[in-house]
């Protein structure tokens, strides 16, 4: 099993998780972080750092984010990997609790 950034993360994109990863498994794009499910060691040091509850582990994704698990693995693949935490956007609060947030990825 694996952990997966969901929906919340989009436009917020707090690193606070890059900070803890004993692996460094996470991969950043413009607005959003993944997790890499190959080097994810299932350690969950990530999920209590994440500010706006949006990494979960794989089995427990909320139904209506499953689609993010392959997502997750896909932009894995081709983003980079991001080793030190970074400030938060501006306006990442704004963002924390908007929802179907899906259609403004960037990637």
């Amino acid at each position: 099993m694996t952990y997966v950034v969901t929906e919340a993360c989009i436009k917020c994109k707090h690193t606070d998780c890059v900070d803890v990863c004993p692996v460094d498994a996470f991969r950043e794009g413009p607005n959003f972080l993944v997790i890499d499910p190959s080097e994810c060691i299932d350690c969950t040091l990530c999920v209590a750092e994440c500010p706006v509850d949006a990494i979960y582990a794989e089995d427990d994704v909320p139904v209506d984010q499953r689609h993010f698990v392959a997502l997750n693995e896909e932009l894995a693949r081709v983003w980079i990997p991001i080793v030190e935490v970074k400030p938060a956007p501006a306006d990442a609060g704004v963002w924390a609790k908007v929802k179907d947030k899906l259609g403004l990825l960037e990637r």
